[in-house]
């Protein structure tokens, strides 16, 4: 078969979800690797909704599918509101032109109606197992009818079924598996048109296929059992194949495939813990492929320009956590301050942190993010960091106050002693508040750690926080001061007790 992507022929890829919830991290990348190949080639990247299962379709679905690649800049050329010349993009929308198909095929002796009941169906399944035969699913019962080959209508209340050849192979070399051959008398004559006048997955996504000009077909290797159905509906309408790619799948860390009972799957789950689109992006285009070998941070302008779908790895990558944690830190520590404000206010907004009483401003966190960023691997960790900055109250208790070797009484004189300090300070900057803080160190005669360590407890609540001296700048003397009060009320409160 030739290669669409090295003929002349327009390059036109499709992600085809099913409305039935979230998009998984496996669906995304699928979209994701349409995208960069439809960049690549100056193609087209079309998104058409498969809901011919009606049954499991999932209101608001759809718009989650929209989000997640709004998300991550998977911008499309048609479908999802975008109308083009091949639409419409929603199967649902179409059951006129599989009608018209499915017709065409019946008259050509390539598929019949089938009156079978469920009940029939079964028994002939009880009767393989039992037999241990080598050929399972229909025996082609209603095939031998001639009274299966009239016209179909919806109001038959019956299935359509493909006539299979009962003799030859059905062959493809697949861009990522090489050539792939099915023996066609091991498959059965499968449903192309359901008893509700719908069509299977099998009929419609080959038909739309067609009919929307698709040269490359990316997907995942759970549907290579559906490829020889696939190749012999082509056949039968005399259309050329396109060329296909069935991606492996993404694997847990225990090397089964990846559900949500290994954490977080869907892709706007991800959004909401606080991963960057473009860390996302690179991360699951490395699982399976790589430039060479070495390289791991890779900027879109690059995955586009060097991205190779026939070098991706036949077999499934484990999805680690912990690298795309990695990944991600490296894309924060990337982003200049005001550039990583702005996402992170974003994000607050759209995300409100619970810990906070109120959202920081914009100016605000340009001041308090060069003091946290290289500690971040996600955005949502940053709460954790600075939620003291953007509470109205903070809590610990007088043993939190104390520091290890350090007694109630030493503590109290630590806090005493900075209140002084501050009260007489003129002017309340970083620099103003290290030297004080290290001058009362030095008179005092205790190690930094000790006395810094009550203090930071004192005004954040925290035994880490983003790096005290800057910290309590951005809080302010008169807040600053409030917190040391309240501290030296409760430890006076402890000693009188």
């Amino acid at each position: 078969m030739r290669n669409n992507l090295n003929s002349d022929k327009r390059v036109r890829v499709r992600y085809a979800p099913s409305p039935t919830g979230e998009p998984h991290v496996g669906n995304i990348r699928t979209a994701l690797f349409d995208w960069i190949i439809a960049k690549k080639f100056n193609g087209d990247f079309i998104v058409r909704v498969e809901d011919t299962d009606q049954d499991r379709k999932v209101d608001g679905a759809i718009d989650l599918q929209k989000s997640s690649l709004m998300w991550l800049g998977l911008e499309w050329d048609e479908g999802l509101g975008k109308e083009g010349q091949y639409g419409p993009y929603v199967q649902s929308e179409r059951l006129d032109i599989y009608l018209e198909h499915v017709n065409f095929l019946i008259s050509n002796d390539k598929a019949y109606k089938c009156f079978c009941t469920p009940e029939r169906l079964e028994e002939v399944r009880k009767q393989q197992r039992e037999s241990k035969s080598e050929i399972v699913g229909y025996d082609g019962f209603c095939r031998q009818k001639q009274e299966n080959y009239s016209t179909y209508q919806v109001s038959d209340g019956c299935v359509v079924r493909f006539k299979m050849p009962q003799n030859g192979e059905s062959t493809l070399n697949d861009l990522v598996r090489n050539q792939i051959t099915f023996e066609n008398r091991l498959i059965e004559d499968f449903v192309i048109i359901k008893s509700d006048g719908f069509p299977t997955y099998h009929f419609a996504s080959v038909i739309d296929d067609h009919l929307m000009e698709i040269s490359l077909i990316v997907r995942g290797e759970e549907w290579l059992s559906s490829l020889p159905r696939h190749i012999q509906i082509h056949q039968a309408f005399d259309w050329d194949i396109p060329d296909f790619a069935h991606i492996p799948t993404i694997l847990a860390p225990d090397k089964t495939k990846l559900s949500k009972r290994h954490g977080a799957t869907s892709v706007l789950e991800f959004k909401k813990e606080g991963y960057l689109p473009e860390a996302m992006i690179n991360f699951l285009c490395l699982l399976g492929w790589s430039i060479d070998g070495e390289q791991e941070l890779i900027s879109i302008d690059d995955l586009i320009q060097k991205f190779n779908i026939t070098e991706l790895s036949p077999s499934g990558s484990v999805f680690d956590k912990n690298k795309l944690n990695w990944m991600n830190g490296q894309y924060i520590k990337r982003k200049t301050p005001s550039q990583l404000a702005k996402i992170l206010y974003d994000f607050w907004v759209e995300f409100p942190p619970e810990s906070f009483d109120f959202t920081p401003s914009q100016k605000d966190l340009e001041i308090i993010v060069p003091l946290i960023f290289e500690r971040l691997k996600t955005l949502r960790e940053a709460e954790e960091w600075v939620a003291f900055l953007y509470k109205n109250q903070i809590s610990y208790t007088v043993d939190d106050l104390i520091q290890k070797k350090s007694d109630i009484h030493l503590t109290n004189l630590f806090i005493e002693k900075t209140l002084n300090s501050f009260n007489g300070l003129q002017k309340f900057d970083s620099d103003s508040i290290e030297k004080h803080l290290r001058d009362l160190i030095n008179e005092l005669e205790v190690k930094p750690g000790m006395f810094l360590g009550t203090i930071r407890m004192a005004t954040s609540g925290q035994k880490v926080s983003p790096p005290l001296f800057e910290s309590l700048e951005i809080l302010g003397r008169e807040k600053t001061i409030n917190l040391l009060k309240q501290a030296d009320h409760m430890i006076k409160q402890s000693i009188n007790a």
